[in-house]
């Protein structure tokens, strides 16, 4: 995948949107989007932070796939033992293998789960192939969990706060330290895609990355223009629901299996986890400042091309972890090289998102390169990231996607 150095993007009113996606659900959705929606509206509405929601949705979709695949058997069998017989429901399997894969994990969404399978269940006949479909998608669920069950992301955080004896720190533990001693789905270690150091303060490339964002990405920038704030705005988003609506641009096109777009939602998600294990692996490796840090405290880096600004602040708050690299971009990146590889080289459709951080609106790219592009400025613009961090974490992602594609 190469990147261009330019996007198109629009924005629709929150109701035209969701008119536009109704019809679009009605004429192309399957179990699978429908599923996928339901399943990451109750991790949104747990509260789960993005990288344990992202870990959730990889587990709901590798289940579903799982159950699915043993069926239809269009794709080559795993390991798992299911015994599935041809004639299950794949509804119905779909909805077991959600269904008791979310029970397991969000146990206190427990109502709007049972809701969503009762539901489910009420549009499959009754028989042998519904409760066929029911007993396969319930196994391909616990197999999956009992796999996942110590994978890490349970371990005990030990993050240690550094300090000087007697000064005071900011108390908050940052987000998941223990992220980086997590299992991978696809990668063969935390560290296969660990970039090299971010900039050194006295290099031309730091100073660069430092007023770039100082200018383009403080609260009050005269500087940044009324589309990058509405970027800004958009892609301060991330948990799973902004690249999932990607994702269902391909998803939803006509002609596609059950079994593929199953597929297809497992493989994003396992890569989405996968980023985001690497990426918190190299962010506390290098615990590399933010920008609200390094420009309150410019006259510490040692470059007469930075100069401190004591009250500066990012357009939007800045994420409780260390900058470098910028996750956002290896998520975008990693998704992005997934959907190119989905479609083999035939046209893309539009690609198009909605954002719960811009008011439900929707933006819209011709090409992955655009859209991945965005993703990465739109960090900067929102002051959170460098330069370098967002071109590190693109790279980093597309490394990633490359090897979810071959290794899935």
């Amino acid at each position: 995948m190469k990147l261009s150095a330019s996007s198109h993007s629009f924005a629709l009113s929150s109701l035209l949107l969701f008119s536009l996606l109704s019809i679009s659900s009605a004429l192309h959705a399957d179990v699978i989007t429908d599923w996928n929606i339901t399943a990451r509206d109750i991790v949104v509405d747990s509260k789960l932070v993005t990288p344990p929601a992202n870990r959730a949705v990889a587990i709901v979709h590798t289940s579903v796939y799982e159950a699915v695949n043993s069926i239809t058997q269009e794709y080559p069998p795993s390991d798992l033992e299911l015994n599935a017989t041809e004639d299950a429901s794949v509804d119905a399997a779909v909805a077991s293998a959600a269904y008791t894969s979310l029970m397991a994990l969000i146990p206190q969404q427990k109502p709007a789960i049972e809701k969503a399978y009762t539901a489910a269940l009420k549009r499959v006949a009754n028989g042998n192939a519904k409760q066929a479909g029911i007993t396969v998608g319930k196994k391909a669920a616990q197999a999956i969990l009992a796999e996942r069950a110590n994978d890490g992301a349970n371990s005990i955080e030990k993050y240690r706060p550094y300090t000087q004896p007697g000064h005071y720190v900011p108390t908050v533990i940052p987000a998941v330290p223990q992220w980086p001693n997590r299992k991978p789905w696809l990668l063969s270690s935390a560290s296969q895609f660990r970039p090299g150091p971010p900039p050194a303060l006295d290099s031309k490339q730091w100073a660069r990355d430092f007023n770039e964002v100082k200018e383009l990405g403080a609260i009050d920038s005269a500087k940044r223009s009324k589309e990058q704030t509405e970027i800004a705005k958009f892609w301060e988003a991330t948990l799973p629901p902004i690249y999932h609506g990607v994702v269902h641009s391909i998803a939803t096109q006509a002609g596609r299996s059950t079994t593929r777009n199953a597929r297809l939602f497992a493989l994003v998600t396992q890569a989405s986890d996968d980023a985001l294990i690497a990426v918190f692996d190299g962010k506390y490796y290098y615990g590399f400042w933010r920008p609200i840090t390094a420009i309150r405290n410019a006259d510490a880096d040692d470059n007469s091309e930075t100069v401190r600004d004591p009250n500066w602040k990012p357009y939007i708050p800045t994420p409780m972890h260390p900058e470098y690299p910028c996750a956002h971009c290896v998520v975008a990146a990693t998704v992005g090289v997934i959907l190119e590889a989905e479609m083999g080289g035939e046209p893309m459709p539009l690609l198009t998102t909605i954002s719960a951080t811009a008011n439900g609106v929707s933006r819209s790219w011709e090409s992955v390169d655009k859209f991945v592009q965005e993703v990465s400025s739109a960090r900067i613009y929102d002051g959170v990231h460098y330069r370098t961090s967002a071109e590190v974490g693109t790279a980093m992602g597309i490394k990633i996607g490359n090897n979810a594609v071959r290794n899935f």
